[in-house]
C-alpha cells in the first residue's frame, strides 16, 4: 500500500451536519441540507464539464439559492453560511486515526474542491492542520474533482506517480475519479454514504477513519 495518503476534506474529515441550523432558519427544514449538497455537486460538475469555472464559495451561494424554491435568501444569510463552513468540527474518529497514521510514517495530504484559503482555515479550526504535510485545492487547476486534473496536480506537487498515492474519501464519485488516474483508494462509509454498483471498488473501505487506519496499517505491516 502506498505511504502517501490524500484526504478529501468536507464530510470525509469534517462534520457538515453542524450546518443544520442554517437550513432550519433559511428553509424551515434541516432536511434541505442533503438537497443543497446534491445541487452543489451538480453545479461543480457542470462548471467543469462546460469549462465555465466559478470558485467554490460562489457555487455554494448559487446552490443555496437554487434550492430555495422561491424563498428570498439574503446575502447576509449566504455569508453567515460561508463563515460557518470554515468552522466545521472534525469527526471524532479523525484526530486519533490521523495520529496513528502519522506515527506509522504515512505522509498525509489534504485535497479539496474548496479554495486553499478555506481549507487551511477549516483544518486549523478543526484542530488537525498540524497533521498534514500539504494542503492542495482543485482551485489551482480550475477543474473540480472528480475530473482528473486535481488528482494529477496532487501527484505532480508531491513528486509522486498517481499509483503511489491513496485517495481517502467518503464520496463514491471521488473514489471513481482517483481510480481513473491510477490512484489507490480508501472509502469511508460515513452514514448516508454508499458506493455505486458497477463503479470501481475501493482498495480499502470501512465505516470510519479508524477502520480505514486499521486496514492501512495492517497492509503496511504485511
Amino acid at each position: 500500500m502506498p505511504r502517501t495518503l490524500v484526504f478529501d476534506v468536507n464530510e470525509t474529515l469534517l462534520d457538515m451536519d453542524v450546518l443544520a441550523p442554517h437550513f432550519e432558519r433559511m428553509y424551515g427544514s434541516a432536511g434541505v441540507q442533503s438537497r443543497w449538497f446534491l445541487e452543489l455537486q451538480r453545479l461543480w460538475l457542470v462548471a467543469t464539464a462546460t469549462e465555465h469555472y466559478q470558485d467554490f464559495p460562489t457555487l455554494i451561494g448559487h446552490a443555496l439559492r437554487s434550492v430555495a424554491a422561491g424563498r428570498d435568501i439574503a446575502d447576509t444569510d449566504v455569508q453567515a453560511f460561508l463563515d460557518d463552513v470554515v468552522r466545521l468540527p472534525a469527526h471524532p474518529d479523525v484526530p486519533p486515526a490521523l495520529d496513528r497514521l502519522r506515527d506509522a510514517g504515512f505522509r498525509l495530504v489534504a485535497l479539496t474542491n474548496g479554495t486553499l484559503d478555506a481549507a487551511q482555515k477549516q483544518l486549523a479550526h478543526a484542530g488537525i492542520a498540524d497533521r498534514f504535510d500539504a494542503v492542495l485545492s482543485a482551485d489551482e487547476v480550475r477543474r473540480y474533482k472528480p475530473a482528473p486534473e486535481p488528482y494529477r496536480m496532487a501527484a505532480e506537487r508531491l513528486g509522486e506517480a498517481p499509483g503511489d498515492l491513496t485517495l481517502v474519501a467518503a464520496h463514491a464519485w471521488d473514489i471513481a475519479g482517483a481510480h481513473r488516474v491510477g490512484m489507490r483508494t480508501a472509502f469511508v462509509a460515513r452514514p448516508g454514504k454508499a458506493l455505486v454498483p458497477g463503479w470501481p471498488a475501493p482498495d480499502v473501505q470501512g465505516p470510519d477513519l479508524g477502520a480505514i487506519a486499521d486496514a492501512l496499517l495492517g497492509s503496511a505491516e504485511a
